[in-house]
């Protein structure tokens, strides 16, 4: 059986795609170099062993927070396709007087301290250091995870700005880290679904607690930090209403279903990755929405990351999330009523099949 390991790119390759045949020139070629970087990273990353503990079980919700111990180094690329080219800031260094470098930095110290707080150490646990490239290649309209490091580039600056100022970008990235080193599950077909789809959790949850937002506060939109001018106001995907975040000649239309009658089940997109993961982005939405809270629903989900396998699909989530969420209700964590609040939440989107 082939295992598709995450080399997990923020920007969908249908959306690449779609943007090299339908912008102007000069779009069209930052849409083909960002897709055949996104093709070489992959493959540079299938010749390399990915990190990844022992499988673990039965893991409990820590009880204190973990201590910090991973240091932060900031590179700027100098707008080269190589990683590493520069050390511009490390653990502890003063302000390096670029934009790019220092938002990163601070954005990484946010992520790692958020995930602390849940009792994990970095995102191995056990305090790896955080390797982050900011000005990578030009005019580059991603951002990834590779196994290894974070990548971060300049977008166009007209259909999309600079990944390295969106902390929702770094907490999703860092996520994917986090995942490899729980569940690691399959880049492909739900287990890739899934990948994402917790990589959305934590990037909505950590942007929301960055910014005091409550479930109302907060928009639930994934990507909308990083729309240049000519976007501005769409988004890439919608926890709450997927399938509504865009709809434009360039980006073409959102096609995340929000139910399992929808269910894209075509070859494209590692089987749906990217647009299968609305269906599990829109059961966290009800169920943080129904009276639990973000940020207890996403120490469910956590919680239920550390319990999952690589091959796990839909319904082994729905199954693994509802028992996080039943055993976090006897440690006191979240509060009577909230397992039958993620059942009826999964319900709602058609889960389990």
């Amino acid at each position: 059986m082939t295992f598709h390991k995450c080399n997990c790119h923020y920007i969908p390759p249908h959306v690449l795609g779609n943007m090299a045949k339908k912008g102007d020139p000069a779009v069209r070629q930052a849409a083909r170099t960002s897709a055949q970087q996104a093709k070489l990273s992959r493959e540079k990353r299938g010749v390399q062993a990915p990190k990844v503990p022992e499988m673990l079980t039965g893991i409990a919700m820590a009880t204190a927070p973990a201590p910090v111990t991973a240091a932060r180094e900031v590179y700027d690329c100098q707008n080269k396709w190589e990683l590493r080219v520069k050390l511009a800031r490390g653990e502890g260094d003063p302000e390096f007087g670029d934009d790019d470098v220092d938002t990163v930095y601070g954005y990484a110290e946010t992520v790692r301290g958020y995930f602390a707080e849940l009792g994990r150490n970095s995102i191995d646990n056990a305090g790896m250091n955080l390797r982050l490239n900011v000005h990578v290649g030009e005019n580059y309209m991603n951002a990834f995870w590779d196994g290894d490091e974070m990548a971060f580039g300049d977008g166009d600056g007209q259909i999309f700005t600079s990944f390295a100022q969106s902390l929702d970008v770094m907490a999703h990235e860092m996520a994917h880290g986090v995942t490899q080193f729980t569940a690691n599950l399959d880049y492909y077909s739900q287990s890739g679904a899934l990948n994402e789809h917790f990589s959305d959790v934590f990037g909505t949850a950590i942007t929301q607690y960055k910014l005091n937002q409550t479930v109302d506060d907060a928009d639930w939109l994934i990507g909308n930090e990083i729309m240049g001018p000519t976007l501005y106001g769409e988004a890439l995907r919608s926890m709450k209403a997927p399938g509504t975040a865009y709809d434009n000649p360039l980006l073409g239309k959102d096609p995340q279903p929000a139910h399992m009658k929808d269910y894209y089940n075509g070859p494209n997109d590692n089987r749906g990755v990217h647009i299968n993961s609305g269906i599990m982005n829109r059961a966290f939405y009800l169920a943080a929405t129904d009276q639990i809270g973000t940020q207890k629903a996403a120490k469910i989900w956590y919680h239920a990351l550390q319990n999952l396998w690589p091959t796990a699909d839909f319904d082994d989530a729905v199954e693994i999330i509802v028992e996080s969420a039943r055993t976090l209700v006897g440690d006191g964590v979240v509060p009577e009523g909230t397992t039958q609040t993620v059942r009826l939440a999964f319900k709602e989107v058609g889960l389990p099949s």
